[in-house]
């Protein structure tokens, strides 16, 4: 199915290359690279590129461009995913994925990328079944291949237990001494609010993140309160999709270890979404200089709860030259070089709302804006769901002793804008 994958600098210099089914020129990232550099931004390349003989399928993360090359026809969308398990496996082992993290553990990527493709069929991508196979690196292993000796002690000559049975995913015999399973639900609010204050659109996607440290082989059922409105469920393959298909509930044997349970996408038809902040801003232009006003704060829908982590960034036109502007609450700097302005709030206050206030002077002899920058945002809310997603009830079978369950709601701005 894969031929080669390439993992690509900003740069444009090859860090990895793994063939699959027979070897792969590096002409193949040529013409992609060639494709980036006529690109305005890297984002807008197409994500399938067709060459004479190959079909190249990237994904962009972290910086990085990761790189897979198939000769037959595929579904484009099952080579996407696979590439980004491998960016969420080399992120799970190395606790980041960066150009220095990849160079450093090459050994262990190359260990890794053997094991999750067998050639060039997608095999074992759960991080939890990898690391039994597959040791995490260790300050001596890396110290090791520093000095350029084959660090080997890291790799495991057994198949991992549960490769031999239906439930792959989890090994035969954990033990806790504490035995706990965490759930975090995380939703990101896209949004785009007009000059008025009204949502033009919005759109809530999310994901069930668990830790699981619990004993032997529990069987979990999370059900909730209004599964109505979760829409385009993409499940971990630990879920008995037809128990959900049937009650619209989620029973599972879980992994051990962290895993995503399911990302979903909320049914908004006839469903209010609740946004939790507001951003009033007052952007004019007149002539060779501008005002700026803009005031940001929480809605009488949090129950008390504090918005956090909040940073407003105003990209401005090419053409200002020079800028005063204060804030009264958090720092603003203005970068001169791209003429974006990025205000971190932090937590809004209660007792007072963020404002931004000053004024812009445009470069003498250059065209006034007709309208002001789009606003982005960005913010975070703990125990707060913008879908009003409820759980019911999580519940446990199998073993005999009680976990502790513990679930928290996390709400964060994904690509939220605001017009001004």
């Amino acid at each position: 199915m894969i031929n080669s994958i390439f993992v690509m600098s900003p740069t444009g210099e090859v860090i990895i290359e793994k063939h699959y089914r027979g070897y792969i020129s590096r002409t193949c990232c040529e013409l992609f690279w060639n494709e980036v550099q006529q690109a305005s931004n890297p984002s807008e390349v197409k994500p399938v590129m067709v060459t004479p003989k190959y079909y190249v399928i990237h994904v962009q993360r972290y910086g990085m461009f990761f790189i897979a090359v198939v000769q037959r026809d595929v579904i484009p969308l099952l080579v996407t995913e696979f590439l980004h398990r491998v960016v969420d496996v080399f992120r799970d082992y190395f606790n980041e994925v960066s150009e220095e993290s990849i160079k450093e553990n090459f050994i262990t990527v190359y260990q890794i990328m053997d094991e999750m493709m067998d050639n060039g069929i997608p095999m074992t991508t759960e991080p939890n079944v990898l690391k039994t196979m597959i040791v995490p690196p260790t300050i001596l292993g890396r110290v090791a291949t520093s000095m350029g000796v084959s660090d080997k002690s890291n790799l495991n000559s057994d198949l991992p237990e549960g490769m031999l049975s239906s439930i792959w995913w989890r090994r035969k015999g954990v033990k806790y001494t504490n035995n706990e399973i965490y759930l975090d639900i995380i939703e990101e609010i896209d949004c785009s609010i007009d000059t008025n204050g009204l949502m033009v659109t919005c759109d809530v996607s999310g994901e069930v993140l668990v830790n699981c440290k619990l004993s032997g082989m529990p069987d979990m059922t999370l059900s909730f309160t209004n599964p109505s409105i979760i829409d385009d469920v993409n499940f971990h393959p630990c879920v008995r999709l037809s128990r959900y298909e049937r009650d619209q509930v989620m029973s599972f044997v879980p992994p051990d270890g962290k895993f995503k349970l399911a990302s979903y996408s909320v049914n908004t038809t006839g469903q209010a979404v609740t946004l939790p902040l507001y951003v009033k801003p007052q952007i004019h232009f007149s002539g060779t200089s501008g005002r700026v006003n803009v005031m940001v704060g929480p809605k009488s829908n949090l129950a008390g709860r504090t918005i956090e982590d909040v940073v407003i960034t105003i990209p401005f036109t090419k053409n200002i030259a020079t800028n005063n502007l204060s804030v009264n609450h958090g720092t603003a700097h203005f970068d001169d070089a791209s003429k974006v302005l990025r205000w971190e709030i932090g937590k809004v206050p209660k007792e007072k709302s963020p404002c931004l206030n000053g004024s812009v002077s445009l470069v003498p002899g250059t065209e006034t804006p007709e309208s002001g920058p789009t606003i982005l945002v960005d913010f975070k809310i703990v125990m707060f769901s913008a879908s009003g997603l409820k759980i019911d009830a999580l519940t446990m079978s199998g073993e005999r002793y009680k976990p502790y369950k513990g679930v928290r709601f996390v709400t964060k701005a994904g690509r939220f804008q605001v017009r001004s």
